[in-house]
């Protein structure tokens, strides 16, 4: 188990990161020349493999033990009326994943994935950001080592999602602090405010703002404007980085918590890829800033990792394509 002793000292963790290794990337790039398949023919399979390859050190790989994990908070912003739905929804829905009738309960199993969920203190919601900062240092410590924690060391691929009513409000706060332009930007419906919903959840962003832009990196920007859950899945993101395990981003919430990372170290985002672009007002835009392109698009706006948890499956069938094709001499095919 790993305590940070202060969020410089995660700081210092990040910067100091395995990188990808070239010898292996290589490797898979010249066995994907010599496969039985025109040059280029399985698209971008063929870049996911090879950067999978890249990152886990072994040119001819599969992927045998998936991880997904769910982390749940709750938010002192969400007594502002942001969400359509209640605080104590974020408990009734972990107790749902616990008995395993959630839709990622449904989607863990198809891609034959582990499932783990942990609760960070729902019953101690952080402060109101429009009051002051979201988390204490000690209590983003807390949240970060949890999700450092919580990455099974044993995993060869990781996804993390979320729940947590209200915490659309604090990845749009987070979006508009780490790249600029207005709340009304990057707030979207969420769990599907209507039209004066969504004006008033806006001035609450704006008002976030208003306090906390420009006052730190993007480690404490999460710390100011975002949530437990939230830092605690920028902890196992990092945590990923260190064991080599390439990782999937889930949705909006979960892609503006890798943000604040990539905006403290440029680089902490390199293994990881997005899984799919959901419909919450912009997600777009955010992986844009980040060169991260979506594996898939399917309007989905459910949050609690159920994107990137389909995206396990077309991370699974480029290895299987690349690791499992015969190659030209292999197939006594002539090649080109």
């Amino acid at each position: 188990m790993v305590e940070f002793s202060d969020l410089d000292a995660f700081r210092a963790a990040l910067a100091d990161m395995p990188d990808v290794d070239a010898a292996a990337r290589d490797g898979a790039a010249d066995r994907n020349s010599q496969l039985t398949k025109p040059p280029g023919a399985l698209g971008r399979l063929e870049d996911i493999a090879q950067w999978y390859a890249g990152w886990r050190g072994n040119s001819q790989p599969r992927i045998s033990a998936p991880q997904i994990i769910v982390f749940a908070g709750n938010h002192g912003v969400a007594a502002q009326g942001v969400s359509a739905f209640p605080p104590e929804v974020t408990a009734q829905m972990v107790m749902n994943f616990e008995h395993g009738g959630a839709a990622i309960n449904q989607l863990a199993r198809a891609a034959g994935a582990q499932l783990d969920v942990h609760a960070l203190e729902l019953d101690r919601p952080t402060d109101d950001f429009t009051k002051g900062p979201a988390m204490s240092a000690e209590d983003m410590l807390a949240a970060l080592s949890t999700g450092w924690n919580a990455v099974r060391t044993n995993a060869d691929l990781l996804v993390v999602g979320e729940m947590g009513i209200g915490n659309t409000t604090p990845a749009a706060a987070l979006a508009a602090a780490l790249l600029g332009g207005d709340a009304a930007d990057w707030t979207g419906r969420g769990t599907g405010v209507d039209d004066t919903g969504l004006a008033h959840k806006t001035r609450v962003v704006d008002e976030g703002l208003a306090l906390h832009k420009g006052k730190g990196d993007g480690i404490e920007t999460l710390r100011r404007l975002g949530g437990r859950e939230l830092a605690a899945m920028a902890g196992a993101i990092a945590r990923a980085r260190s064991l080599r395990i390439p990782v999937i981003l889930d949705g909006f919430i979960c892609t503006a918590a890798a943000a604040c990372l990539a905006h403290t170290h440029i680089s902490a985002l390199d293994h990881c890829l997005a899984g799919h672009l959901s419909s919450e007002g912009g997600h777009d835009r955010l992986l844009a800033a980040l060169n991260k392109s979506p594996l898939l698009s399917l309007g989905l706006r459910l949050g609690e990792a159920s994107g990137g948890a389909l995206a396990i499956q077309i991370v699974k069938a480029a290895l299987e394509c690349h690791s499992g094709m015969a190659t030209f001499a292999e197939a006594g095919v002539s090649g080109s």
